[in-house]
């Protein structure tokens, strides 16, 4: 029978593991008890958190117990893994209410009742509690600046200027794990494989103080074949907030995938069997086109719900196919008044956010890549009319993906 670590390890999730042989069996023989971290710096969670989240589902699956723990109390630091510059601290009062919106997303992908249902923590309940000089003489005495200053997340930042606020965040880190498996046994910090010197702290501070076993996993990043991070998008991040980045324009991003990146999403953004995977894998030629519609679907479905896969699905195969507006193509209300003001098609590409100012709008018609229906626009001065989104309204594309709808405020 598959162990969890086999299964992520079958799937492609598994990047880095500290004592591999060991963590093998501890998942076999026992319920293992692991957690991830998610820094509350915005009111949604994104698709870097994504690959986390299904790990800790495919680990929960399989009867262990996963903890989310909330960086309360470190996101009024920050974190200087992968940055360059220090990031803004925020309020407790930002942190909680982003801490809600977390919570609700999770519940699409992680039990919350039952044996092993998700334990939310919040590093908060400690860290704020913490009194410097015991912490420093209980944890500090446990680590070595030399090696501190050997990881990667603090080389980065050497030559920009790392604060000492920012270099307390491995031994914060690594109080954690400690507190965590004092409270709840935990015996796994999983995450991101930009956390990995972190990870270490961690595991070897548990090693150090209660002679036990810890361990350390991390995960591979969403990258194209090409080695570019996915995710992003023209307008930004690819949120899991449907106010963000709506269910069809998600929807829309898996469809269009690399032809070489399809196999490798199922198998990370789905909870498809292997098996299937890779017959959906392996399809050529115009054939993956169906591969790709169905990672669409099924990522848009556990993100959003299935009547929102639906709708999005129905969406863009109306649209592919030349058919009637869908709801579901993310639509922008003008009023008579605002058409009264400025009535310029470049105007109205960027209030419904297709362009991001009038000079892209007009660059964009130059070059040929806007269209009303599929009328390409070849007139930068192009005045909108009440008239033109009454009933159905206009639909504008951008290049050969981009959609958006006009319509006239009722």
């Amino acid at each position: 029978m598959q162990s969890a670590l086999d299964i992520l390890r079958e799937r492609g999730f598994i990047a880095q593991a500290t004592f591999e042989e060991d963590l093998e069996k501890a998942f076999r023989e026992q319920k293992l008890t692991f957690y991830t971290g998610f820094d509350p710096t915005a009111d949604s969670l994104h698709i870097g958190h994504y690959i986390p989240i299904m790990a800790m589902a495919h680990m929960q699956r399989a009867g262990h117990q996963p903890i989310a723990l909330i960086g309360g109390g470190t996101a009024m630091i920050g974190d200087p893994s992968g940055k360059t510059d220090m990031r803004k601290m925020m309020t407790v009062e930002t942190i909680a209410h982003n801490v809600e919106c977390f919570k609700k997303q999770m519940g699409r992908f992680l039990k919350f009742d039952g044996d092993n249902g998700v334990i939310i923590a919040n590093n908060a309940d400690w860290l704020l509690k913490l009194n410097y000089v015991e912490f420093l003489r209980d944890i500090g005495v446990h680590f070595s600046v030399n090696r501190m200053l050997t990881a990667d997340c603090y080389k980065q930042r050497m030559e920009r200027g790392l604060t000492f606020l920012e270099f307390n965040y491995m031994l914060m880190q690594g109080y954690d794990f400690l507190e965590l498996y004092h409270k709840y046994g935990c015996t796994l910090q999983a995450g991101g494989d930009d956390q990995w010197s972190n990870m270490l702290a961690g595991a070897d501070l548990i090693r150090r103080k209660e002679g036990k076993d810890a361990f350390a996993l991390t995960y591979k990043l969403l990258l194209t074949s090409d080695g570019r991070k996915m995710g992003k998008t023209e307008a930004g991040a690819l949120w899991l907030d449907p106010n963000k980045t709506s269910p069809y324009d998600f929807y829309q991003y898996w469809r269009n995938v690399g032809d070489a990146d399809v196999e490798k999403c199922l198998a990370l953004l789905t909870f498809l069997p292997m098996d299937e995977v890779r017959a959906l894998g392996a399809l050529k030629d115009a054939e993956i086109n169906k591969a790709k519609r169905v990672l669409a679907f099924e990522v848009t479905k556990l993100v959003h719900g299935e009547e929102e896969a639906i709708k999005a699905q129905e969406a863009a195969d109306a649209l592919f196919s030349g058919g009637a507006r869908a709801g579901s193509v993310p639509t922008t209300a003008v009023t008579r008044e605002e058409l009264a003001a400025d009535s310029r098609l470049i105007s109205l590409t960027v209030k419904c956010g297709l362009c991001k100012s009038n000079g892209e709008a007009r660059k964009t018609i130059q070059a040929g890549g806007l269209y009303i229906g599929d009328e390409k626009v070849s007139d930068v001065d192009f005045a909108v009319t009440a008239e033109m989104l009454e009933g159905e309204g206009m639909l504008l594309r951008k290049g050969k993906k981009n959609y958006h709808l006009l319509v006239l405020e009722a």
